[in-house]
């Protein structure tokens, strides 16, 4: 496969779900693992996946169960145990490693290295194990709008409109397009399993503080927080606290972005990731990575 090729493949969980995942890049580079967050698709991370290509890197960006093209757990089973385990069949035995999740994806890769997962580098896209109750809300109670879809892809455009004012509205809604399926009423609705916001927040957040914690406890490896200076889910306070947790780890602040730091400043997001992962998973370091 050539650097520039991008190709989809399915990879089967545990308890028999598919998941959708594209993969590019050179086969014996270094590998990242992209983790879009909730509500998401892996189409949000296009941009990074063809900047980390560029750089010589091997790239899996997958659909989380329950989104995307990844199939949905008829059970409701959408803990961050299933959604570790989910992550432990995509990497397989790939070394070296690193993982970028953001938001729900930063919360799976810090609980999978937590249950043992053995990565070379993590970064953190706007989550810390003490998110800001408040913005926690406002997601939430935008995912839950609209149960009934939308009639025109205008009007799901208004919705991302209203939830993120500060972001100028699409010249194309194409992007938004992958986001929703059409159902055959006609209508348009999201591309994720209602049921993923069956569980409280609160339930997630006591896993990934435990997380953090083992984590803590262990032998200190290369950790980046990437975080929106206009989030309303990362505070001062919340890095602070995770600066206390993991002293070790480094924290870019990207201006002019708010929780979806890619979305919004995808060159300055491009840019931190980069750098971080040149200096602690170079790619002319000569390694090579087995296929997941």
């Amino acid at each position: 496969m050539s650097a520039e090729a991008i190709h989809q493949r399915h990879v089967r969980t545990p308890d028999g779900l598919t998941i959708a995942l594209d993969e590019g890049g050179p086969a014996n580079a270094p590998t990242v693992v992209l983790l879009h967050g909730g509500g998401q698709t892996r189409h949000s991370w296009s941009g990074a996946m063809r900047a980390l290509i560029a750089d010589g890197y091997r790239v899996l960006n997958f659909d989380a169960r329950g989104h995307g093209d990844s199939m949905w757990s008829p059970e409701g089973d959408y803990l961050l145990d299933h959604r570790a385990s989910d992550l432990r069949a995509v990497v397989g035995d790939t070394h070296p490693l690193a993982l970028v999740g953001a938001s729900l994806g930063g919360a799976t890769a810090l609980h999978a290295v937590a249950q043992g997962l053995d990565v070379d580098a993590l970064v953190l896209v706007d989550i810390t194990p003490h998110p800001e109750p408040a913005g926690i809300e406002r997601i939430t109670t935008f995912m839950r709008q609209h149960p009934d879809g939308f009639a025109t892809l205008d009007e799901a455009v208004d919705a991302v409109a209203s939830y993120n004012p500060h972001r100028p509205r699409p010249r194309d809604p194409g992007g938004l397009r992958r986001n929703l399926r059409e159902h055959p009423d006609g209508r348009l609705r999201w591309h994720w399993d209602p049921k993923i916001i069956g569980t409280a927040p609160a339930v997630h957040h006591a896993t990934v503080r435990a997380s953090a914690d083992r984590i803590a406890a262990d032998t200190p490896f290369p950790v980046m927080l990437i975080r929106g200076l206009s989030s309303d889910i990362v505070s001062d306070q919340s890095v602070a606290a995770f600066r206390a947790l993991l002293p070790w780890a480094e924290v870019a602040n990207v201006a002019g972005a708010g929780h979806m730091i890619a979305g919004d400043r995808n060159d300055a997001f491009n840019a931190a990731m980069l750098d971080f992962l040149a200096r602690h998973l170079p790619v002319h370091a000569g390694h090579h990575s087995a296929s997941a």
